[in-house]
């Protein structure tokens, strides 16, 4: 198959996704708490959430302004520790999101960033994969940190700000996607 026939594959989603919930982080070690909407802050990443507290010399901010997690993947994490279900509060990532692939967000081309839209306005830059961190541990209880890897999620920067709403549509494009 030709590099071009794989970008046009690898850039096809079969729907939209929905937002499904907004955690903001307020401190470090601080609990996480769930809320119905947010604004998105160019650059910066989420209002009230540490990571928008935290400044970056590089152009557009730092890499890791958002993260997200595929809603699919938290009865798969649950499974892995022996729980009935998983909080998102308790994975620590800002936004789940149903519907989507969300690791196939995620370019292939370096040349090409997809990108996600959010509602109306929102647009975030897919940057990385969200690893896991030790605290998974303490979330999850023994095992943690190996149930949530490769279903981590994805890290994201703030390239057009706004409103974010809880039932809000999740797309995925290119950067000038319209």
């Amino acid at each position: 198959m030709s590099a071009e026939g794989l970008r046009g594959l690898a850039a096809v989603f079969p729907r939209a996704g929905r937002l499904e919930a907004i955690v903001l982080r307020p401190a470090r070690r601080e609990p996480a708490r769930r809320v119905d909407e947010v604004l998105a802050i160019a650059a910066r990443g989420l209002d009230g959430d540490r990571a928008s507290l935290r400044a970056s010399r590089a152009p557009g901010g730092g890499a890791r302004q958002v993260t997200l997690i595929q809603a699919e993947h938290l009865p798969a994490i649950a499974a892995l520790v022996a729980r009935a279900a998983i909080e998102p509060e308790s994975l620590r990532r800002n936004l789940v999101v149903s519907g989507l692939n969300l690791l196939a967000a995620r370019s292939l081309f370096a040349d090409t960033p997809l990108v996600l839209r959010i509602g109306a306005d929102v647009v975030l830059q897919v940057t990385g994969p969200a690893e896991p961190c030790s605290r998974m541990e303490e979330a999850l209880g023994a095992g943690g940190y190996t149930a949530m890897r490769g279903h981590g999620g994805v890290t994201a920067r703030v390239l057009s700000g706004g409103a974010l709403r809880v039932g809000d549509a999740v797309t995925v494009g290119p950067p000038d996607a319209g």
